[in-house]
């Protein structure tokens, strides 16, 4: 909200700078988001009077002019200005005068000169070149009565300033100048000059018949009959000027009266012609098939959720109740009979409304937050008072007010208990300072033992709740006075366990292994968790960002393909990326925590794609892309840090909704599952439109954060004994099988490390051998150590040991 500083200080004048008001509206929960001048700053600019304009003997569009500029002679001033003629009254820059900067940001000062070889002795201005608006299609004619000399400053109060206000959805009271200057009084103690309008004499017993059929939409309507005006006559300089100065360009008198009298005491109020009236008015809701041309010009449908203003007469409807007049009742300047309507509307019936039809105007911000129910006949006689004083003929009459009130709004009272405002506001207060509050805000109370009711006026629609009044305290105490007192709640630092790393160890991991992190939303499209994820019972949410954002994800998979298409669209050809965050499952074990909620499950995954060639192009040509093999290598890599003794990382052939059937495999850690990884669906590589599929990773974050403590271990004094073996095995047994057989040997501590470097497989026509149809060999080396040097006997041991288990687990034998 903005308006003049000079209209505000006209209610209440507190003895506080600009800068000081505005600093103490803001600290009131009233911020002052922008305080500029009304106009730039300029000197030697006065009121001066064109005696003459006689056109330039040199120049066609130059005219000569005589200028009484209160000097005691008459300036000869040179303007090209097509609306210079004799008799207005302009600004008159005299020689020496400085106007603002203009585009190289310094002064423009005026000096004596000739212009085409007649003497200027000062310019004539515009109001763009006062930098008072953006006008300059010819000269600012001022006043006819503005005294001729006058500072142009002190004619127009130039040295006013604008005041804009952010105010919050609560303060619906303070949306007029009038409601600020109320809230500065209470706040300065200045004295508040309340507005006092005598009731304009009734001359006719002229009346509209109206019928308030919908309670719930309007709860109090007034309305007066007003004849015989004259409605193209001029609106005053000054109420021009005060709209200008709030935002509000000036339409007609009728409409800047309206206008002006909503930025004055906060009431919107609209004005029917009443020769288009046919019958009286309906204050009902809308009908479905309804339709509406606004003032606007747009044309709504309305329904049964719009609150309207009807013809009784015709059934047609005549403006949207709270938000807009319409077209077909609009005032012109042909209108000679008005019908001044002031209503209470029940903001919830007006919330929301307009935005249906994408538009937003004052009224409707009004009434949405609260409109005073109790001044609306007094606002009528102030505006009945204008429009008599603007547009009054000696024809005019003036009908009587009607007054309907249905439903008028019932405040209920509050209690406010002394210790539960010290106990919110964290310092003492008496019940006679919350007295002393009251007071200064207006708020009827009785004060008992141990409360203080409050009674709130009908204008104070956000005083519902003892909180509220206890907010309205610490306002007028203010909250700069507020003790600084430390909280007292114990504070419990939760150190992460040493088994447990940083999650930027992880970033830090992956970023090492040439992936880039990446940010998404949690919200997902239903799609992914089904397609993805198989989760056909997502966590929905009851009020999405945007309607395909509507669940919760239960996985990061489909994160890293949207972040992969939108890479591969604009034609990135390998792409390495990772996310660390939440996903969301349901979890009936999960109870309500500091963190948690009921129901939900909410562990911390950590996942990676890759897709397009293993290494970027180098000598060696071009690289093929990222397989299987390549994305359970950096898995491998990343959980190598865990620490974990041979064996305990192992990969089963698993199935997943989002992976290929025979290139995924699940990720067992000490015997729990991990996560999963492989190659994309051929079927969603095709559906996302990738031109190969990536090959991804999804991993329990706790798993593969947790690590090992590190054992102080002797070092070895004696090198390390190889022995390589060759072992015939069922075609069936797997690497990890094996590997996992010869760890399992009781080799007394011996066994350092395995290796497999060999595998064979007898052609079909070969000569026979001692290896089956069905079995393979297998050769590995193992690596034996001890504290001390090994002997022949230890190390023979070692490796009989090491067969047994084979021979035991799988079935495998030495080759001959």
């Amino acid at each position: 909200m903005q308006f003049p500083e000079s209209w505000l200080r006209a209610f209440c004048n507190p003895p506080l700078s600009t800068r000081q008001l505005a600093d103490t509206l803001t600290m009131a929960g009233l911020e002052v988001e922008d305080a500029r001048p009304v106009a730039p700053p300029f000197t030697g600019v006065v009121v001066g009077e064109i005696k003459s304009a006689a056109p330039h003997p040199n120049a066609d569009r130059l005219r000569v002019c005589q200028v009484d500029a209160g000097q005691g002679v008459l300036l000869n001033i040179v303007c090209g200005a097509p609306n210079a003629r004799a008799g207005i009254r302009v600004p008159c820059a005299l020689a020496g005068a400085e106007l603002p900067p203009g585009a190289d940001g310094k002064p423009f000062r005026i000096k004596a000169s000739k212009l085409r070889g007649v003497a200027s002795h000062g310019m004539l201005c515009s109001a763009r070149e006062l930098g008072i608006s953006e006008e300059h299609g010819g000269l600012l004619e001022l006043p006819a009565d503005a005294p001729i000399g006058q500072d142009v400053r002190a004619a127009l109060n130039l040295d006013d300033t604008l005041l804009t206000l952010k105010l919050t959805p609560n303060l619906g009271h303070a949306l007029s100048v009038y409601g600020v200057a109320r809230e500065l009084a209470a706040l300065t103690g200045a004295p508040l000059q309340a507005p006092a309008w005598a009731p304009v004499p009734v001359t006719s017993g002229d009346a509209l018949p109206v019928t308030v059929a919908a309670p719930d939409l309007c709860g109090r309507f007034s309305g007066r009959v007003i004849r015989g005006l004259n409605s193209a006559a001029p609106t005053p300089a000054w109420m021009v000027e005060r709209l200008a100065r709030c935002g509000q360009r000036s339409v007609s008198a009728l409409v800047d009266i309206s206008n002006y009298v909503m930025f004055e005491v906060g009431r919107p109020t609209h004005i029917f012609d009443r020769d288009k009236i046919k019958g009286g008015l309906d204050v009902r809701w809308g009908r479905a098939g309804e339709s509406l041309k606004l003032l606007n010009g747009n044309t709504v449908a309305l329904d049964g959720s719009v609150g309207v203003i009807a013809d009784s007469a015709s059934g047609a409807v005549e403006s949207l109740a709270g938000i807009m007049g319409g077209d077909a009742t609009a005032v012109t300047g042909a209108t000679t009979s008005v019908y001044v309507e002031a209503a209470f509307w029940w903001p919830q019936a007006v919330a929301g409304r307009s935005r249906r039809y994408n538009f937003a105007t004052e009224a409707g911000y009004r009434f949405e937050r609260g409109v005073d129910p109790d001044t609306t006949t007094a606002h009528i006689e102030r505006i009945t008072r204008l429009i008599l004083d603007i547009c009054g003929t000696p024809q005019t009459v003036c009908g009587p007010v009607d007054d309907q009130q249905p439903n008028m709004p019932k405040p209920a009272p509050i209690a406010l208990r002394p210790a539960r405002v010290a106990r919110i506001i964290g310092m003492p207060v008496t019940p006679e300072q919350c007295a002393s509050v009251f007071r200064r805000l207006g708020l009827p109370f009785t004060q008992g033992a141990d409360a203080l009711t409050v009674t709130p006026p009908a204008y104070r629609f956000d005083l519902t709740l003892e909180a509220d009044l206890i907010e309205e305290l610490a306002r007028l105490i203010g909250y700069q006075n507020l003790p600084d007192a430390p909280p007292l709640a114990p504070i419990t630092p939760r150190v992460p366990p040493a088994r447990q790393a940083s999650p930027f160890a992880l970033r830090r991991a992956l970023a090492a292994l040439g992936y880039l992190e990446t940010i998404n939303f949690s919200f997902v499209p239903q799609a992914w968790e089904r397609d993805l994820a198989g989760n056909a019972e997502p966590i929905r949410l009851l009020n999405p960002l945007a309607s395909q954002m509507d669940v919760m994800r239960s996985s990061l998979l489909g994160s890293l393909l949207a972040v992969v298409k939108y890479n591969a669209g604009r034609r990135a050809g390998r792409v390495r990326v990772f996310e660390l965050g939440r996903v969301f499952r349901r979890d009936s074990g999960v109870v309500t925590g500091d963190a948690d909620v009921r129901g939900v499950a909410q562990p911390l995954h950590v996942a990676g794609l890759a897709w397009g060639p293993v290494a970027r192009q180098g000598w060696a040509g071009r690289q093929p892309h990222a397989d299987f093999y390549d994305i359970k290598g950096d898995v491998q890599a990343l959980l190598a840090a865990r620490g974990d003794a041979p064996g305990a990382v192992r990969f089963e052939p698993a199935k997943h909704p989002a992976l290929h059937p025979g290139r995924s495999a699940r990720v067992i850690v000490d015997g729990r599952d991990a996560g999963i990884l492989g190659e994309l669906h051929p079927r969603w590589a095709q559906a996302w439109d990738l031109p190969h599929p990536p090959v991804l990773f999804e991993l329990a974050a706790d798993i593969a954060l947790a690590r090992r403590l590190p054992q102080a271990q002797p070092l070895p004094r004696a090198l390390a004994v190889q022995r390589d073996i060759a072992i015939v095995v069922p075609e069936a047994v797997t690497h990890e099988r094996l590997m996992r057989a010869i760890h399992g040997a009781d080799t007394g501590g011996l066994l350092r490390a395995a290796a497999l470097f060999d595998l064979y497989r007898p052609k079909p026509d070969a000569a026979a051998s001692d290896i089956h149809a069905g079995e393979k060999s297998l050769a590995v080396r193992l690596t034996l150590g001890g504290q001390d040097t090994l002997t022949d006997e230890q190390t023979d041991a070692a490796v009989r040991a090491v067969m047994v288990c084979l021979q035991a687990e799988l079935k495998a034998r030495l080759r001959g």
